[in-house]
């Protein structure tokens, strides 16, 4: 079962937003994770340090959003086996490689432009997000 956080989402949301917004203010840039972390894997581009920035801000944010809030640790387990997480990986890369990005890059900053192929790429990981749950949880009962 899924924990309902509305306020907390909605927070989260905010931030991605206005990480969004401001990355495309002040360097012209659309906030794709998988872009950004790209530009970090060598040949390193020559904007390494904002890209390691927003890294460091998206894997740091959480870290002090718990200790902020006087949450000690954010339980998380996984049934999910260890070889279907990479295959999953593996999936979604292959995915974004050929959508030429990645659900924030398409989903986020793609939506908000009204780019058609952002549209059409949302659209598709979404039906396809729906149809594996249906699948995972239906077909093979679930983990």
């Amino acid at each position: 079962m899924t924990e309902f956080t509305p306020f907390a989402s909605l927070g989260g949301g905010m931030l991605i937003g206005t990480a969004a917004v401001l990355l495309m203010a002040l360097h012209g840039r659309i906030a794709g994770m998988t872009g950004i972390l790209s530009g970090l894997i060598p040949p390193v581009s020559r904007d390494w340090g904002w890209r390691a920035a927003f890294i460091a801000g998206a894997i740091l944010a959480p870290a002090i959003a718990t200790a902020v809030a006087g949450v000690g640790t954010i339980a998380f387990v996984s049934t999910t086996p260890a070889p279907w997480v990479i295959v999953g990986g593996f999936i979604v890369g292959v995915g974004v490689y050929f959508s030429s990005g990645c659900t924030s890059g398409h989903g986020v900053c793609g939506l908000a432009r009204l780019s058609p192929r952002s549209i059409a790429a949302t659209l598709v990981f979404m039906a396809t997000t729906a149809a594996t749950v249906f699948v995972v949880r239906h077909v093979f009962g679930g983990f």
